[in-house]
């Protein structure tokens, strides 16, 4: 069996502050789906070509490709994970992470609006317009520097789809509503990370491992302000690549059988 090659992809958890601590926006994949039908995730998927795009890098607020990068440690490319979290969240949750001309977090609080980018969204989906194309129609600019990189996770060998999935995390916009786009999800909810651990725990809630451990760390925080500083206080983001035991279960870096699970992949044992 040929070894399949990730494919380079990016999501990004969005947070707000309520009553109760900090919630979490939460999709639920569409149950006909090839791909973890009825998992719930965050906003995210692979990357494009158009993500790539001097027209789109120059239209991120606050970084450059060479920052980006930087910080991904790849040598370019970088910038295209941050637009592809932007698109993505749009395209899925609704949640357009933009700017217009004065800097203000774009607004969809007024019919028009809502139905103007409602028909950009639908369109997008389709494969009917570009991303660039609405940010430059509505003179927008991508906030990329309210995202923080805080993940990196890679889909093990083995597994019939890859993906190498960078991840962020950022508030969202206070003038937005999220809203499924009831093709890939089928539903949408804000949850407190420790409320949807419980549920998960409760066999009511599934999620995969990537998730689950996000959700985990999140859960320690009891304001999104103190949680997104902390997130931006990482210097250091491990590559985490879990591998699969022969009993199928999924073994992180420091679990037992980890090492023993990377020989047997070596071997090719994992194909079996």
């Amino acid at each position: 069996m040929v070894e399949i090659t990730p494919v380079p992809a990016a999501t990004v958890t969005l947070i707000r502050d309520s009553d109760d601590g900090v919630e979490v926006l939460m999709l639920q994949r569409n149950f006909q789906s090839g791909f973890m039908p009825g998992i719930y995730v965050f906003p995210g998927g692979a990357l494009d070509e158009a993500d790539y795009s001097l027209e789109a890098c120059t239209r991120c607020i606050g970084l450059d490709d060479t920052t980006a990068s930087g910080i991904l440690k790849v040598e370019r490319g970088g910038l295209a994970y941050w637009i592809a979290a932007i698109r993505e969240s749009f395209e899925e949750a609704g949640i357009l992470l933009a700017c217009d001309t004065r800097g203000n977090m774009v607004a969809l609080s007024e019919s028009a609006a809502i139905e103007r980018f409602r028909a950009y969204r639908d369109a997008l989906n389709a494969g009917e317009r570009e991303f660039s194309g609405l940010l430059a129609a509505e003179k927008l600019r991508l906030a990329a520097d309210r995202l923080v990189y805080f993940s990196h996770w890679i889909t093990p060998l083995g597994a019939p789809r890859r993906y190498d999935t960078r991840f962020f995390v950022a508030c969202a916009p206070e003038a937005q509503d999220a809203l499924h786009d009831n093709l890939e999800t089928i539903g949408h909810r804000w949850v407190r990370p420790g409320a949807a651990l419980a549920a998960h725990a409760r066999g009511e809630f599934n999620l995969r491992t990537p998730t689950l451990r996000t959700l985990e760390l999140f859960a320690q925080f009891a304001a999104a302000d103190e949680l997104i500083a902390a997130m931006r206080a990482r210097i250091d983001v491990p590559t985490v690549l879990p591998r699969i035991a022969k009993d199928g279960r999924r073994l992180l870096p420091g679990d037992p059988g980890y090492e023993e699970a990377a020989t047997a992949e070596g071997r090719g044992e994992w194909q079996k």
